[in-house]
């Protein structure tokens, strides 16, 4: 009997039985922008931008900050591809606006600009789905910084109202 109760206590201290049976899964599913997403999300921001007289580039990356999509028009602003990646990612990671970013730097915390990948400039998006961060669109380019906002606004909302799958939920 002791030796079944030490046996029990070992297991229990080590994790390796748990108490609770309701513990949550050592995994989880979680939804991702797909390339036809993303592709939606590219074509509602270039739509927005001709109607509103600019080109500029775009970029659209998963949740984790990774190229998906992305253009520059023909004799768009050089430095626009990087600077649009730089937001896009910086929204995704971070999981807001790009705007709130520069807001603080303009404020004087100027040392989050050391962070490394980081962009805080105007016009970088986040792409909620259900609740959800799933990628983040990047405008740079465009008439203004302001635009740059519109024009990735724009983008993210063509998918905002989707639906998550039965399997993705």
């Amino acid at each position: 009997m002791k030796l079944q109760l030490a046996l029990l206590s070992t297991l229990l201290a080590t994790g390796l039985l748990h108490a609770d049976h309701h513990a949550s899964p050592p995994v989880s599913s979680r939804s991702t922008l797909t390339l036809d997403g993303a592709k939606k999300v590219l074509a509602a921001a270039e739509a927005f931008a001709r109607a509103n007289g600019a080109g500029p580039s775009i970029a659209i990356v998963d949740e984790g900050g990774h190229l998906i999509a992305f253009t520059r028009p023909e004799g768009g602003f050089v430095a626009g591809a990087n600077v649009s990646i730089g937001k896009a990612r910086t929204a995704a990671i971070f999981k807001k606006p790009t705007k709130d970013f520069e807001e603080i730097v303009n404020k004087g915390r100027f040392t989050m600009t050391a962070l490394p990948d980081f962009t805080p400039l105007q016009g970088g998006v986040p792409i909620t789905v259900a609740g959800q961060v799933v990628g983040a669109i990047g405008v740079s380019g465009a008439k203004s910084a302001q635009q740059d906002e519109e024009v990735a606004m724009a983008g993210a909302r063509a998918i905002a109202e989707t639906k998550l799958t039965q399997a993705a939920q």
